[in-house]
């Protein structure tokens, strides 16, 4: 179907869900679906949950948030589970104003749109149906009509419980165009939208001494005075502020801290009571979720000053650090890069790894548990293995400092340099090598980094270059080994037999003589050195290796070359230690011989085929592999 015919169908299927009908109507929907009338709290609630719930290692990953935020897992749960799950089911949590604190780039404005365009998509779902009073500027909810002395009854029978007073327009219209008979009020069904300023607002800060509270509250439409004799008659107002529109959905209030302290206590008034004062009306009632957000800096000087006591008790404050997952990291430049024009440039493979890497590490804080420095640190983080530490470790690194990841490089920083090493660059490939030149070239001109922390980054970017070195290399041995497969299987199967023997307790026989022998120790040492087993730990490994042999022979499978990966990884590590000289031989030879180019283009041909290099980039490599092995 071409776009004309994908902009037909759409406008077909707005039509499909369009409905319109009396109150007496709109009763019969809430006597089958009780849950069309959830408050705004719950609705974004079962919003997220309606994307699905997923439980990895005992934690609950949300499905709405993974595809734009990478690395907050647990930011992103504790703000579902500690506010919008108790305020769906009315605990005193939602009468707090949502405050999201962090770094700048770090993923808050990210968090609050990607609610806003849920709610805008979930309104148009039938569980996430929305109904209002129809011409109300408010979008009332229809079950405000049911007076207060009526609604204990209505609860019993629908089992729904009704918060809120009718607005000075509706009860006007309701005795003007329905003579009182709120059976026969007309309800619609509205779609969220922040563009038509339906359910969803903006709120943000000017200059104190222009802004106008009449942006949130709305204001008298003076040209209508005449008409209807008074500043208090409720069709003399233009109820289009930000909290009217934002009513039934929800509000962002963007660097809320900076606003004048009159702008915020409407704000209480409506997260607290669940109204708010406009012109000379009693309180206005509106259920919506008020969401803002505000850096550290800002948000200590806010609780620092006691005037400000009152309102910070009534905020909720939800930490967004930055992420601490260099493989999490890698994804945030890639949705970046992706949303950017540069898609068409070649990135060469582990370019963004080194930038997540240094990254990461800028926003780490030395640990004091003997034995972590930063790299470790950040291997622990990802989800590495490193000897020595567990699970539980990591549990308790990240609950050494409670403002980690406050602070460090920004995503966009590291973007910005990117793009800068992509536009200097003649050549359309960007290896990591151009980023690391790049990002160090940026820290003078970067305004907010100390003399102190630049000379740190620095020496961050010279340990994201001796990552690079190690990925580097272990990418062209793995290339190299690959034309020497059988070498591998065979070294491979010659460890194993001497593992079994080893383990067993048992000799060898020698293929040549038939002599009875021990099992080489020094081979299976020198393997297993390769991958950092230490003499201690080797019976632990030998044995590990052998019940995986059992548990694939019980299964029928055979047991191979690529069946466990740190024996893999040992053995193409014993592989290319024996076979540096060729690959240098071969990386630096300036005029190779005919079997030395061979072996160059084949391991070109495999880095572009199943690497994700260029012709460039491969090429590239294999010249700085070869100069690191010549050094």
């Amino acid at each position: 179907m071409d776009i004309l015919g994908k902009l037909q169908q759409f406008r077909e299927e707005e039509k499909r869900l369009v409905w319109e009908g009396t109150f007496a109507e709109y009763l019969e929907i809430l006597r089958e679906r009780p849950e069309v009338a959830q408050s705004a709290h719950s609705r974004v609630y079962n919003m997220i949950k309606s994307h699905g719930i997923e439980e990895v290692n005992g934690k609950k990953r949300f499905n709405f948030f993974s595809d734009q935020i990478f690395g907050l897992e647990d930011s992103v749960e504790r703000l579902v589970e500690e506010y919008f799950h108790p305020s769906a089911k009315r605990l005193d949590v939602r009468k707090r104003i949502l405050l999201l604190m962090g770094p700048v780039s770090g993923g808050k404005s990210t968090i609050v749109t990607m609610l806003k365009r849920g709610l805008e998509a979930y309104s148009k779902t039938d569980e996430g149906a929305v109904y209002a009073i129809k011409g109300c500027p408010m979008h009332e909810d229809p079950l405000h009509l049911i007076p207060h002395n009526m609604r204990e009854e209505f609860r019993e029978e629908y089992g729904i419980r009704v918060e809120g007073s009718l607005s000075p327009l509706n009860m006007m219209r309701l005795q003007d165009e329905y003579d009182g008979r709120i059976e026969d009020v007309i309800v619609e069904r509205i779609f969220f939208s922040e563009d038509k300023r339906t359910g969803i607002g903006t709120f943000s800060p000017s200059d104190p001494k222009s802004q106008d509270i009449a942006d949130l509250t709305g204001s008298i439409d003076f040209s209508t005075i005449a008409e209807f004799g008074s500043e208090s008659d409720p069709r003399a107002y233009r109820f289009d502020g930000e909290l009217n529109k934002a009513n039934r959905g929800m509000m962002e209030f963007q660097e809320m801290l900076k606003c004048d302290e009159k702008f915020l206590w409407h704000l209480l008034s409506l997260t607290q009571e669940g109204n708010f004062k406009a012109g000379r009306f009693a309180l206005i009632s509106a259920d919506e979720l008020i969401v803002a957000h505000t850096n550290e800096a800002e948000y200590k000087s806010f609780i620092s000053n006691k005037k400000n006591e009152a309102l910070h008790s009534r905020i909720i404050v939800m930490p967004i650090p930055y992420n601490l997952m260099v493989t999490q990291e890698e994804n945030i430049y890639e949705k970046m890069i992706n949303d950017s024009d540069i898609g068409e440039i070649h990135i060469a493979p582990h370019a963004l790894r080194v930038a997540a890497i240094f990254s990461v590490l800028t926003r780490l804080k030395e640990s004091n548990k003997q034995g972590v420095d930063v790299v470790k640190k950040m291997r622990l983080y990802d989800g590495e293995n490193v000897e020595g530490f567990n699970s539980a470790d990591v549990e308790e690194l990240k609950k050494e400092f409670n403002d980690e990841g406050m602070s460090g490089i920004d995503p966009r920083y590291v973007i910005n340099r990117i793009s800068s090493a992509i536009i200097r660059k003649e050549v359309p490939a960007i290896s990591p090598l151009d980023v690391l030149r790049s990002l160090k070239d940026g820290l003078d001109q970067h305004a907010s980094i100390s003399k102190e922390d630049r000379e740190k980054y620095i020496n961050f970017i010279s340990v994201a270059r001796k990552e690079y070195d190690d990925i580097a290399k272990k990418e062209v041995q793995k290339a190299f080994v690959y034309s020497y497969e059988e070498s591998a299987k065979t070294l491979m199967d010659n460890y194993l037999d001497n593992v079994e023997a080893y383990c067993n307790k048992n000799k060898l026989r020698d293929p040549l003589t038939g002599d009875e022998m021990n099992p080489d120790e020094k081979l299976m040492r020198s393997i297993e050195e390769q991958i950092g087993i230490s003499e201690n730990a080797k019976k632990a490994f030998r044995e590990e290796i052998l019940i995986r042999i059992s548990a694939y022979a019980r299964k029928g499978k055979k047991f191979d070359y690529k069946s466990h990966e740190r024996l893999r990884e040992a053995i193409q590590k014993k592989l290319f230690a024996d076979l540096k000289d060729v690959v240098k031989i071969t990386t630096s030879t300036k005029t190779p011989d005919e079997s030395q180019l061979k072996k160059v283009n084949e391991v070109i041909a495999r880095l572009i085929d199943e690497h994700g290099y260029n012709s460039i980039s491969a090429n590239e490599l294999l010249r700085y592999v070869g100069s690191l092995l010549n050094r």
